[in-house]
């Protein structure tokens, strides 16, 4: 699945009120990390994710990773926190169409 930009958009606002829910620490992108974005996922479909304070190219590079292991997709990267979306087996979030 692919977002639009529209979707991206919608998202991005719907993301700006919450908090991270999973921290990635200097050990980086671990199994049980990756159970808890997992479990996150499941149960939020959009979270945020607070990364460890590298450069943009090694933020970016594991928000890649995270989101090809998850099956998720990127949202939004500021700072030291991004944001993914996986929509669940019954969707809570409705997108908007393309």
């Amino acid at each position: 699945m692919t977002l639009s930009g529209k979707q991206k958009n919608y998202l991005r606002g719907l993301a700006h009120a919450k908090q991270p829910v999973v921290t990635v620490g200097a050990k980086g992108l671990t199994e049980a990390v990756l159970a808890e974005i997992e479990l996150a996922l499941a149960k939020h479909e959009l979270i945020k994710i607070k990364l460890p304070s590298n450069d943009k190219a090694e933020k970016t590079s594991l928000l890649a990773q995270i989101t090809s292991q998850s099956n998720s997709e990127p949202v939004q990267l500021i700072g030291r926190v991004g944001v993914v979306y996986r929509a669940a087996v019954e969707p809570k979030l409705m997108l908007p169409s393309i």
